[in-house]
């Protein structure tokens, strides 16, 4: 796994020893940022359930500001860390060995972005969702006359297509969904109103 754009493009980041983590390609990821990238610069994101770190080091290298860490494995942490050293991002990052979902309902920290990837078939997904949509405040939602290329307030969850189906949620909407493969990525939005996405785009 590497980076593939920013500052640190190009350099090889450490994986989590074992089969616990599930790397994100480097195909979704560069799809991925093509999306974000041009709204990343100054963002404060949470990866969620980091495992090595890829997503939320991608996104220091292209442009975020600060990058909270998450994952409850100490390896990950662990990894976390070292790819942070190889990267030179330490000044701007937090790594936490600890519950997701402890977290979000501790944290009085307010994230621009969160990312979610939790270990697949385990409804993680809908239960952070859930706590999120419960605490919106967790999320900064976009300012009245805020330049749109600002990307506020926003949650992009990471599962396999199976295990979708819509949330009905109070304080954020579902705008997107893009599909590579056995990846879906969904992106929910603070203050919209909860209507379907545009239609999923699947990327082979």
């Amino acid at each position: 796994m590497r980076v593939i754009g920013g500052s640190a493009r190009g350099m090889r980041l450490n994986l989590v020893p074992g089969e616990g983590t599930r790397p994100i390609l480097d195909r979704v990821k560069t799809a991925l940022f093509d999306i974000l990238r041009p709204r990343l610069e100054g963002m404060h994101v949470l990866d969620l359930f980091a495992g090595s770190g890829g997503v939320g080091i991608e996104s220091l290298s292209q442009g975020a500001e600060f990058c909270t860490f998450n994952d409850r494995a100490r390896k990950a942490a662990l990894t976390i860390r070292k790819n942070l050293e190889v990267t030179g991002f330490v000044d701007r990052a937090e790594v936490r060995n600890g519950d997701a979902f402890s977290l979000l309902k501790e944290t009085d920290k307010v994230f621009d972005l969160i990312y979610v990837a939790p270990p697949q078939y385990e409804g993680l997904w809908e239960q952070a969702m859930a706590i999120i949509d419960n605490r919106p405040t967790l999320v900064r939602a976009p300012t009245p006359g805020e330049n749109e290329d600002v990307l506020k307030g926003l949650v992009i969850v990471q599962i396999d297509p199976k295990e979708y189906h819509p949330l009905t949620l109070k304080n954020f909407g579902e705008i997107r969904q893009t599909r590579y493969g056995n990846t879906l990525l969904i992106f929910y939005e603070s203050g919209v109103a909860d209507e379907p996405s545009d239609t999923q785009a699947e990327e082979d």
